[in-house]
């Protein structure tokens, strides 16, 4: 492999009550839920900017601006699909990721696996590739509030 290369995303969606909670491209049942331009899905904007920000293609908002009505809604699978598709275009491949998920409520752990295989199928990679893992905030801040669901996730692609 002649190039390694790092990114880092981080991102906050605040939680509304009666609201769809998407996570990792699935839904979580949760009274509350993440609320944005598109379906909120805070790990999958993570890992699409740490991808982008891998491959020097600036940030998610740079690539599919809330301003943007197309996006208005959007499932973020698609979102991180034609991350993925940009990656490959310049001539990348995922190593792996790492994503934490900080969520007072629900306990996601139950969850993880689901989200790993629907992430890994859409970056066409094995699940062990995909790291994903939660803590809370002990009840301090926006998060221990349960206002608001924040993620990081750091990846390596090379080629």
């Amino acid at each position: 492999m002649d190039v390694i290369r790092v990114g880092f995303g981080f991102d906050v969606h605040q939680l509304r009550e009666n609201h769809p909670f998407f996570l990792g491209g699935i839904a979580i049942p949760h009274h509350r839920g993440a609320f944005g331009h598109s379906d909120a899905d805070v790990l999958l904007h993570v890992i699409c900017d740490a991808l982008l920000g891998a491959a020097n293609l600036r940030d998610i908002g740079y690539q599919f601006p809330d301003t943007d009505q197309a996006f208005k809604g959007i499932d973020s699978k698609i979102l991180l699909r034609d991350t993925f598709k940009l990656i490959v275009e310049k001539g990348y491949r995922l190593m792996n990721l790492d994503c934490t998920i900080c969520l007072q409520s629900p306990k996601i752990n139950p969850f993880i696996p689901e989200m790993k295989t629907c992430i890994a199928e859409i970056l066409q990679t094995d699940a062990d590739a995909i790291s994903i893992k939660a803590t809370t905030t002990e009840k301090l801040g926006y998060v221990g509030r349960e206002e608001g669901v924040s993620a990081y996730c750091v990846c390596l692609i090379g080629k």
